[in-house]
């Protein structure tokens, strides 16, 4: 099962994700050397993303991973003592975790597929996680009903989605979010699928191209996709920093708690089956 998105996707995403990030803080994770310091650098920067993910929590548990990235969090996760598996559309990030998990001693089961077709069966993971991906696939609604599919009962799934009412998104279009706040009030809440210059602001690779699809979504929108999991609990997180390249002048570190948690750019999403 394909779809125009997921070709583009998978063009697009084979770039790494996190390639921008790397670029900018001069780093060469092509290295051992290199990718050590791009994860020590990830993980400061999103300093709460491990509290979610929870990976010491993971040993002797099978967990899938969907949308890899530089393999950061999957070899956290891996190197807890979990039975990985991972699957993203892209090759790039799928040979990236190959390495990744074959320099541990790990069984390197990663796999090309999409997130509303996964290629495994009913039940088959304790915990599923996947932080930015999902709304990039442009069948966010499908991709979250297989994750129920392969969660065995009781399982977890952390999932990160971008936030609709953000604060950035209330800053760059205060009419089109206070348009979609109106909306909610009376209808069915929806997925706002972002225009070019709105995804620009969130994915771009190294020749400033726009990633081929993004959703934002509403607290009350992950509620109705999240419906048939028992226990569901979201929590906004991240925000820019008021001056960008600012170093010892940062003030991002200080603006996560009070703006990041309140009208975060994501949503963090813990769902229980």
């Amino acid at each position: 099962m394909t779809s125009d998105a997921d070709r583009a996707n998978a063009v697009f995403w084979d770039e790494l994700c996190g390639s921008t990030f790397a670029a900018a803080r001069q780093l060469d994770p092509r290295t051992a050397e290199g990718l050590s310091e791009f994860d020590r650098a990830y993980l400061a920067f999103y300093p709460y993303l491990m509290d979610y993910v929870q990976p010491q929590s993971m040993a002797g548990q099978a967990i899938l991973e969907i949308g890899l990235g530089y393999g950061t969090v999957g070899q956290q996760i891996a190197a807890a003592g979990a039975a990985y598996h991972g699957v993203d559309v892209a090759e790039g990030p799928v040979r990236m975790m190959w390495r990744r998990l074959s320099d541990l001693g790990v069984a390197p089961r990663v796999v090309r597929g999409t997130a509303f077709a996964l290629p495994f069966p009913a039940g088959a993971f304790d915990g599923v996680v996947s932080i930015g991906c999902l709304h990039h696939t442009g069948h966010l609604q499908a991709s979250v009903a297989e994750i129920h599919r392969v969660l065995r009962a009781g399982g977890r799934a952390v999932i990160m989605l971008y936030n609709e009412f953000s604060y950035r998104r209330w800053m760059r279009a205060p009419l089109g979010t206070l348009r979609a706040l109106a909306r909610e009030r009376v209808a069915e809440p929806i997925e706002h699928h972002a225009a070019e210059r709105e995804r620009r602001l969130y994915d771009v690779n190294a020749r400033g191209t726009a990633a081929p699809e993004t959703v934002f979504v509403s607290h009350r929108r992950v509620q109705a996709l999240f419906r048939s999991y028992s226990e569901v609990v979201i929590s906004p997180e991240n925000c820019d920093d008021v001056v960008p390249g600012g170093g010892w002048l940062s003030l991002r570190g200080r603006l996560l708690a009070p703006l990041g948690r309140r009208a975060g750019l994501d949503l963090y999403v813990t769902a229980r089956k």
